[in-house]
């Protein structure tokens, strides 16, 4: 049996940087090394929010710096699947703008 992932499922699982259940400011240096590296490639940045039960203010400020410089340089940068939590944590901060959440609709642009 093949245990390699199809193409379409390799490059879903590549491609987004996956947010740390629980994002402390240790995290973070992990984090913002996983963003660099998806800013070198050409293709969008994802980021995966599914996961999160806590996010502190260092992974938040790795988000919107991240956030910020790429739309800067016109690519674009998502983030998919927020926990509630997530949500909860960047609407409170005042921070959904930054990284993208429609308020309203209560999705990441």
């Amino acid at each position: 049996m093949n245990s390699m992932l199809s193409p379409p499922d390799a490059e879903a699982e590549v491609d987004a940087v996956r947010l740390p259940a629980m994002g402390t400011t240790v995290a973070a240096e992990d984090l913002h090394h996983a963003l660099l590296a998806a800013g070198q490639e050409p293709a969008p940045i994802v980021v995966d929010a599914s996961g999160v039960e806590s996010v502190g203010q260092a992974v938040l400020q790795l988000l919107v710096a991240h956030a910020a410089a790429s739309r800067a340089l016109g690519r674009t940068f998502t983030v998919r699947d927020p926990s509630a939590a997530f949500i909860d944590r960047v609407v409170s901060s005042r921070l959904a703008s930054a990284v993208g959440l429609d308020t309203e609709q209560g999705s990441f642009l």
